[in-house]
Order: structure tokens, then sequence, then C-alpha cells
């Protein structure tokens, strides 16, 4: 859900207060390396704060460099010395515990003639800056005006840059409705609704808090936000909790929820995170716990603490400390666990208990477990992370999942490989020269192409090495013994797709491409449409080493294409710059549904190096949508009684017959168009297709509303019932959105003005409940273009101006909207005839003179200009406006003349 607040908008993304960014702006211009961006504050005439864009150009700060030959990495805007390699910063994570190990790789042990490029240690995995792990422990309050309850949950979080993702687990508590985030006062920030579909398993909520603003995250890094968990009997939250950064989620693999063995005491339990040495089998662990001790109990400042694990009820290990009010945490090593013990670890048959001795005498259990996640383990297998890198374009995809009671659930796939397949198996990290480490053979399960099954037998190595990244997936080809692909198995952060657990990834490949690509690199995707038909996607690429991943958020420009086989209907997803790319497409037009629907559309991603493909997918999703994924409301239905569906074939032979965004239509249908399938409504009239507005009736009532499913309004007394009914459905449900603005829960897809104290009804923007995920949408109101001289507002509430009634469209344009002619194209805020051409201007920018842009048939389409490399040395370059060029040598006038009139038909244009 996105509240109201001050900030930024820019290139469709939101920037808080003081956020500064490098704009995209998408291809073919790419990353402005050398404009800096910047949301300031202002304060509008009510004294408001608002933000406004500010950008500038940097380039004029580099520094002056003492070499002659400098060279421009990718990803920077200033040059550099080719001997002067970037200091990059590394952020050391802090120690575990006082008494862990430290969990560092064995790089010697690696032997050099194995590629080891690929491998990101879990150490690798903590540097990132950008994500920050978080943890709270809930339970019901001590205060007196709180519910009192046994449940206990644990909520682990992600913060990635601005967004927050977490995973609940609780026990002893009825399902969850809403996830609710409080400041230090009690006011609420956000509110996350528990969909029953949502759910990956019983006892877990996933979700995420998007759009996190500044003072929000200040307050998560400060350890001040809390979170509840609302039930249906309990609207305050029946359990709470502190959020706070600990030093034991790094390296946690194992846990715990303890829960109080005594009913009756209320507010009593605790979570155990655990962990295994990097080499010897001793089991690190720390215990969080609350209500164990009285803040009432002042005559005994420190309570004797007896923590034991068991199997089957009798005691395997048994320690004792003394813990306090000030410093409630303990903290112990088991060492030297056998191996069946670390057998029962893994398969969740050990429970550990902490029991407080005295007068006043409570007790917590619970089972260990594997570390539970809403977070995908997946592996992308490619023949640049091979052990002996290939480059034949073949792929490995796997999907995996680690039940409770430790068993392992694989399926992988594999496609493109160079020569039949002789092995599929898991391993680590290879310590010898030619001695792979195999655990596990998936062989005997592999068939056509997938491997599926189970490993029942991991013992508690196994599963931390798993959690830890550092297992592989190896095929190995007749061609290639030693592994044509590989790939290292990872989490990929929870992203709201919930196509991740039910179907599986598809597999992009060089071979796939037509024709096919010898490559190293390799992907897999998830892609899904939802009840609304916009598409999802979710795409990962492997093959790119730690020394490429500057050089990919720079230069590689992978380009994400969904369209079927022919090209005819290809639609640009995303452009991304490192190993993933994800969005949603709100738009598919009619075609590209139908291909999809018949499994001849396709997932592209393309790089500099191969732009027309460098690796593909078949996709087939088969769905009943139409263009643009919302019907038109019942009573627009009864308008649309079109003739029974005549042959293709049929219809281009009739002489009567429309074509029409790409379709032939039958004289005297009518139908809504792509571009508007809400309120306009076209019809065919012998060849002639012409396309209106729905106009709507005048109402007799003074509130009139705007349903989501309708394009007319309705009076308000009349839907007023059934509006409280859906609303009270959301409410009990919750499948809905809680808006802060006016207070009020809406159903899933409604659609609405917002109401925002103190300004009240604000008509310049559209809000959207997104059921799915329980966020509120907001969107500034696109007014039209005008192309007459004198707009004006007709009632002052009206957000957009208007044209006075004799002012018309500009005939060319209108005559292409009506008729079956060509297209123009709009570029910013300009029009273009189609297969006009033209160097974009975009602001602050300016004219793009490098990269032109042509319109065909209503489309725009950009491409760079390529340069190519030139053969002269450095000093006798010479820059022009987009490419460098050798510049001519001292000769005649004569012979320069010459010289430049055969080199005119090189200039580049289009």
């Amino acid at each position: 859900m996105l509240l109201p607040s001050a900030g930024c908008s820019f290139g469709g993304r939101f920037y808080a207060l003081e956020d500064t960014w490098h704009p995209d702006l998408g291809e073919p211009f790419g990353v402005m390396h050398c404009v800096v961006c910047c949301c300031e504050p202002q304060r509008n005439r009510r004294g408001k704060p608002t933000g406004k864009v500010s950008c500038k150009n940097i380039k004029h700060d580099c520094p002056t460099l003492p070499c002659s030959e400098s060279v421009l990495l990718p990803g920077h805007c200033c040059k550099t010395c080719p001997k002067a390699s970037p200091s990059i910063p590394e952020k050391r994570p802090e120690p575990i515990f006082d008494s862990f190990e430290y969990f560092q790789d064995k790089e010697d042990d690696l032997h050099k003639s194995y590629n080891d490029r690929s491998y990101l240690s879990s150490e690798d995995l903590a540097r990132d800056d950008s994500r920050t792990d978080f943890v709270a422990l809930l339970t019901s309050g001590v205060e007196p005006w709180l519910p009192l309850s046994s449940a206990v949950a644990k909520a682990r979080f992600t913060l990635v840059r601005s967004y927050l993702l977490f995973s609940i687990n609780y026990e002893r508590l009825g399902r969850p409705s809403r996830v609710r985030f409080t400041d230090p006062d009690g006011n609420v920030l956000f509110e996350h609704p528990v969909q029953k579909s949502v759910s990956l398993q019983d006892g877990m909520i996933c979700g995420m808090w998007r759009n996190l603003h500044k003072p929000s995250i200040r307050l998560l890094k400060a350890e001040q936000l809390r979170i509840s968990l609302v039930t249906k009997f309990q609207p305050a939250g029946e359990i709470q909790g502190s959020i706070i950064k600990h030093r034991a989620l790094f390296a946690e693999t194992f846990s715990a929820i303890l829960t109080s063995v005594d009913l009756t005491h209320m507010g009593t339990g605790g979570i155990a995170m655990l962990t295994l040495s990097d080499t010897e089998n001793n089991l690190h662990f720390i215990l969080m716990a609350k209500g164990l001790l009285e803040p009432a109990d002042k005559e005994f400042p420190w309570v004797s603490l007896r923590v034991r694990i068991l199997h089957q009820n009798r005691v395997l290990r048994e320690v004792r400390a003394n813990i306090t009010m000030q410093d409630p945490d303990f903290a112990e090593v088991l060492s030297d666990l056998s191996s069946r013990e670390m057998l029962w670890l893994a398969q969740g048959q050990l429970k550990i208990t902490a029991e407080t001795e005295g007068r006043r005498r409570r007790q917590i259990a619970g089972y260990i477990t594997a570390r539970k996640s809403c977070d995908t383990l997946q592996s992308v297998l490619c023949g640049g992370d091979a052990l002996m890198p290939t480059k034949t374009g073949a792929v490995g995809s796997a999907k995996l999942a680690l039940h409770e009671n430790g068993t392992l659930e694989y399926q992988v796939q594999v496609a493109g490989t160079a020569s039949e397949v002789i092995s599929l198996t898991l391993e680590t990290k290879p310590r010898r020269k030619n001695k792979r480490s195999i655990l596990f053979d998936m062989t005997p399960s592999y068939r056509e192409g997938l491997a599926s099954g189970t490993w029942q037998h991991m013992n508690a190595r196994d599963t931390h090495m798993l959690l830890q990244s550092e297992l592989f997936l190896n095929v190995a080809t007749k061609d290639f013994e030693e592994g044509e692909v590989r790939g290292q198995i990872s989490s990929l952060l929870y992203s709201g797709l919930l196509a991740r657990y039910t179907e599986l990834p598809i597999p992009l490949a060089g071979q796939l491409v037509s024709p096919p690509v010898r490559t190293g690199l390799a992907g897999h995707a998830w892609v899904s449409l939802d009840e609304h038909c916009h598409l999802h996607y979710e795409i990962v690429v492997g093959g790119l080493g730690k020394s490429d991943d500057i050089a990919v958020s720079a230069h590689l420009h992978g380009v994400a294409k969904l369209g079927e086989r022919s090209h005819e209907h290809a639609r640009l997803l995303k452009g991304f710059y490192g190993t993933e790319a994800q969005g949603v497409v709100k738009d598919l037009d009619a075609e590209l549904l139908r291909h999809l629907a018949q499994g001849t559309a396709f997932l592209q991603v393309s790089t500099k190096v191969n732009p027309r493909g460098e690796m593909r997918g078949r996709v087939h999703i088969p769905n009943q949508c139409e263009s643009g994924g919302i019907r038109l409301g019942p009573e627009e239905d009864e308008l649309l009684e079109e003739p029974k569906p005549k042959d293709p074939e049929q219809l281009k032979k009739d002489p009567n017959s429309c074509f029409f965004e790409g379709q032939h239509r039958a004289h005297g249908s009518r139908w809504a168009p792509a571009y508007d399938r809400k309120c306009s409504l076209c019809s065919c009239q012998k060849r002639t297709v012409i396309c209106d507005p729905i106009l709507c009736q005048p109402l007799n009532c003074t509130q009139q509303v705007h349903l989501e499913d309708r394009c007319c309004p309705v009076c308000e007394e009349r839907k007023a019932s059934q509006e409280e009914l859906r609303a009270e459905k959301a409410r009990d449900s919750s499948e809905g959105c809680y808006f802060d603005g006016d207070k009020t829960w809406r159903g899933a897809g409604t659609r609405w003005h917002p109401v925002v104290p103190p300004f009240g009804l604000i008509k310049c923007a559209i809000c959207t409940c997104k059921g799915a995920t329980g966020e509120v949408h907001c969107e500034k109101v696109q007014c039209p273009r005008l192309t007459c001289s004198n707009p004006v507002r007709v009632s002052p509430s009206d957000c957009c101006k208007q044209c006075p009634a004799p002012e018309k469209s500009p005939p060319e344009l209108s005559d292409m909207m009506q008729a079956d002619g060509p297209r123009a194209c709009r570029f910013g805020r300009q029009w273009y005839m189609n297969n006009e051409s033209w160097h974009p201007t975009v602001p602050p920018f300016g004219e793009m003179k490098c990269i032109t842009c042509w319109c065909v048939s209503g489309e725009t389409h950009c491409q760079r200009q390529e340069c190519s490399p030139a053969s002269c040395s450095s000093h006798a370059k010479k820059e022009s406006r987009c490419c460098a060029r050798c510049r001519a040598p001292d000769i005649a006038p004569e012979e320069a003349q010459e010289k430049l009139r055969a080199e005119a038909p090189e200039t580049w244009s289009r």
C-alpha cells in the first residue's frame, strides 16, 4: 500500500526526498552515468513538503589523469588510467557470535585449473550493501490494555533498496488478517492484507512493503519500527514485537519457534537461530525469549536458565547460564555433534527447550528445522560457469524446495546440449585437481530433458551448505565429461510472483534462438497472466562472473522481448543491467495474447554482442484474455451484438470487410478497440472503421460514482448497499486494501479518486486497489494533448483543461484514428507522421544526436548509432558528435577535398 508522502516521480519510479540516482532512460538511451538527479525538498504554497527533480551533468568534475591512454570503464562517467584498478571498498561482515568460527572459503583449496569465476560465497552475499536483514520476535504484550495470547511468531526481513521483504512463521495463532507496521507512537505506516491464495504453507506469511520512504527506512535502521499480526477477533493486534538487527542472521541456517509449555503463561515465547561451524560439526545458537523474566521481580536481578536438546524426549545435550532483564539473549556452542545427531537435526527431529529455575518456573519448547523462507531455491546452469567453461548455447534450469522433514525436492530441466546427457549431479566446490565432490546423483531420475525427484538422506551439513549457497548442479555430456553446464544454487528473494511456486521456469538457451547462438550464457524466467490479464515476468541470467558484474550494468543492456516467432508482434519488456529483471505489462495486444495461448510466443534476451538474441525460450500460457486485459461492463456488452464470426480467409475476400488493429472485421460488426476497451466503441461500415466514445446518459441524482468495470457513472444511492456489502466482504476476507487518506477499506480492483485530508477530493489522481498484494497504487491523471491555442477548464473542480466547442483536432490525426490508414506516433509532446524520422529530445539532456527514432504505423522505434573502432592511434583521433574518427593527415588541399568527398556517403542517417 502506498501512502501519500513527499517525494519525486521520475521514469516511472518514486524517489524519497534527498534521494540521488543516475537516470535510466531505457533502451536505446540507457543509464546516463554522467548525470546525477536529486529529489530536492520543496514546500508548496500551503507549506506542505514536496519534491522537485534536479539533474546536473557531473562530467566536468572528472579529475585530470596523469596517463595519456585513458579508458572509460563500463558503468563509469570519468575515464581512468588502464593500469589503475578502481578501489572498491569492501564491507566485511561483523562477527557472527563472539564464539563463532568465521565462515571464510578456502580459496587456496580450489584447484586453479577449474573455473571459479561464478562462485559466490556467503561472505560475498553479506557484502551486498543494497540489502540488510532484520528479525522480530512477536508475542502478546505485557501492557494491561493489550490482549493476552500464547501465540508466538518469528518475522525475518530483508531491506533491498526501498523494498522490505518479509517472511513470518507463527504458531498457536488463528490465521491473521493483516500484518501491521507502526512507528514508536503507534501510528500505522503500512498494512499488508494476508491473502489465502498467497500463503505458501500453513503458518507462514509472505509479503512485501514497497517503496519505503526515507523516514520509515530511518526508523527501521534505528530499530524503532514495530510489527503486529492482526486477527479477526483482535483488531488491535494479537501479537507484536520490535524489528531489530541481529548478528546471527548472516549465518542462520536452522531455526526454532519456542512456545510456552504451560498454556496459562501468556506472552511467553522465544526463537532460536542456529548454524554449523565451517568445518567442524559444532552447533552454534542464540536464543531470544520474552516472558521468562518478570519486570516486577526486583529481588532477583538474574535467573538461572537451563537449555536442553532432546530427541524423542531423551536429553542429548544440556547447558546452563544466568540471564538478566537487560540481556535476556542466550548464546552457546554444542560441540562435536554425532552423525546421528546431524541426521536428526536435518530431519527436524531435535527439540530445544529453555526453562527458568526458581520460584517462578517458566518453560518454552520447540522443534528445530531448516530455516524457513519465502525465497525460492533455484539455479541457472550455463556453459560459462562450467568447471571448464564451454560455449555451446545449452541451458539447465533448476527449482528446488527444502521441506520441514529435511527432504529436498528438485526439478531440473536441460535443453540445447551438444550431445547426450550422461550425468546430472549435486556437488560441492571441488577441492582437488580433476576431483569433483559429488553429494547426490540425480541421473537415474533424468528422462527426456527433465530430472524430477527427492533426496531423502540429507544431513545437517548438506542442509547448511544448501542454505549458504555452497552447492552446485553439474550436467555432464558425452562431449564434455567434466560438465557442459553448471550452476550455483542460490535463494531468489521473494517478489510476490506466485508462478514461482506453482510452475517450472522457462529455460532460455542460445540453442533455442533462430539461428542458434553458441554462447556461455543462459537463463530462465517465470511468466504468468493474472486475473486482469496483466503479464508478470521475472528473468534470471547466468554465466556472468563476479569480475563482469560492473560491466553488465553498463554495457550488457540485456533486452527482453516477448513476441511470436515471426517478430511481427514483439513487445519490449524491460532493459536490465544486472542478472535479473522483473516487471508487469498491462496492455498486451490481442495478437500477442493469442500467441501466448497457442504456445507460439517466445521470450528472448538480447545483448550488445548478440543484438538479435542471446537466448530464447518458448512461452505457453493458456488464456481467454481480451486485448488490454479490460473487459466491458454488462451494460456495454449489450451494444456488442456482433454477427456470428466468419472464417478469417472469407473476411479477407469480403470487399466490405474492414482491417483494423491487425485484424479483419465483418461489415456491420461492433467491438471495443484495443486502445480504449472501456469507453470506446468501433464499427465496420463498408470498409470504413468508425470509432466513437460511449456517450453516458445524464443521471437524476447528485451523488455519482465511477465503478471499475463501467464507463459511465451510476447513482451512489443505487449502489450504496452493494458497495457496503463488498467492503464488508473485503474487510472480513482481507482481500482488499486499506487507504490511510480516508481510513477506508476497499475491495480488490476498486478504482477511485482519493480523499486526502485536509485537501479533500483529489480529482487529478486515480487510486487502484491491487487485491493480490493489498497495495494501493495512485497515479496522476494523464491529461490529453490539446491542439487548440486557448484551452479552458469547464468546471473549477476538473483536473484537465479542454478545448472550446468550436475547436477541433487536426483533420489528419482525426482521420488516422477513424480510418484504416497508417497511424501517427507520439513521442514526448510531439506528434510524428508515419515513416517520419527524428533525433529525440530528452529533457534535461537535450537532443540526442546519436539516436534516431522513426514512426512505423503508430509505433515509435529508436536505435543508437553503432560506432566501429578506429584503427588510428589515440593522438590522431578526432571526436565527432557521436563516434571517434581518425584525423586526416597533412595533405594538399586538392587531396583533402577528394578525401571529404569519398567519406561523404558514410554519414549515418535513418
